[in-house]
């Protein structure tokens, strides 16, 4: 059986993170590393697979599958999105949750275009809290939804303040504010704003001679980043950075509280959790199982943009329909 051959765009933390899960799946294989750096200084992990110039992308339309990307999402992806969707199945996490719809129907009309099925926003959220919250309130439609992150390493939120002018490097950390947490575990049903969900912390490192207030100012007033949410900005040297902010965990939980019952008397909360060593290594993990199912769908003839709601669970798995009912139903 031929395996699903599997390019990777980008080579930062969740390319690398990628190509670690593709070797833990036996029916995919890395097919080729696309980057903008230059691709003779780029040294992978997997011997024997070639590293090409992002530039030269379309020569090896024929020599793969499914596209990853793994660029960010404040300017990497909605460049790329829309013209790689255009030449190849492609998966990627988007995760500005502003701009799904616009970003949606831009990739959609470059697959059908090239005749290609895309996946958009695949990750834990947006991706698999979104599958959390559909189902939560499908089950309890009288209810609410609550989704807290952390505490952890947003990636997004990371890059987006690594490209502020007069930044060298930097982290953010998305803290959930634990009153609000308890509060909805408790079934208080509360009307929590942006704010009083979740508090950012980030460290940034400098570079020498920057304006120090300009570069706190702009992250703060940052829309769909920092703006709506109370964030603290420390700036440390890189050694610092390098010792205490070296790992990237993260987590979080999606909670439906809901209302049963003939006068709604009966509480019912639904709780879904993740605690992760690796944000980028669990992202990766994703992104590969819904590679797996574009490849799928596009052998069905499928054409255009899909986000993780229009896919259903058994085109994930590697194993059979008969396996999976055996096993997991």
């Amino acid at each position: 059986m031929s395996k699903i051959r599997i390019g990777i765009v980008g080579y930062g933390n969740l390319g690398r993170g990628t190509e670690l899960a593709i070797r833990q799946n036996e029916d995919t294989e890395l097919a080729a590393v696309f980057t903008r750096r230059d691709p003779s200084a780029l040294k992978i992990l997997t011997r024997g697979v070639p590293v090409y110039s992002v530039e030269d992308i379309a020569q090896h339309k024929e020599d793969i599958d499914v596209l990853i990307l793994c660029g960010g999402s404040a300017t990497d992806l909605p460049v790329q999105g829309p013209k790689l969707a255009e030449l190849f199945n492609t998966i990627d996490s988007f995760d500005t949750h502003a701009k799904i719809p616009q970003y949606f129907a831009a990739v959609d009309e470059a697959a059908k275009k090239g005749g290609n099925v895309s996946i958009i926003s695949v990750g834990w959220d947006p991706g698999m809290f979104s599958i959390q919250r559909l189902y939560g309130s499908c089950i309890l439609p009288q209810g609410k939804d609550y989704t807290f992150w952390g505490k952890g390493v947003s990636q997004g939120h990371s890059d987006a303040i690594r490209r502020v002018e007069g930044v060298k490097d930097g982290k953010q950390y998305t803290i959930p504010v634990e009153s609000s947490v308890e509060a909805v575990r408790n079934g208080e049903d509360p009307e929590l704003s942006t704010r009083q969900k979740h508090t950012r912390e980030c460290f940034v490192v400098a570079e020498e001679g920057a304006d120090k207030a300009k570069i706190e100012a702009e992250i703060k007033n940052m829309p769909n980043y920092f703006a709506d949410y109370d964030t603290t900005v420390h700036f440390i040297s890189q050694e610092e950075l390098d010792r205490d902010h070296s790992g990237i965990p993260h987590g979080g939980f999606v909670i439906r509280s809901g209302r049963t019952g003939e006068e709604g008397e009966t509480s019912q909360i639904v709780e879904y959790s993740l605690k992760l060593g690796s944000n980028p290594e669990f992202t990766s993990s994703i992104l590969v199982a819904y590679a797996r199912a574009a490849y799928r769908l596009s052998k069905e003839g499928a054409k255009g943009a899909r986000t993780v709601f229009d896919i259903a669970p058994a085109y994930l798995s590697a194993l059979s329909g008969d396996e999976i009912r055996a096993k997991m139903l």
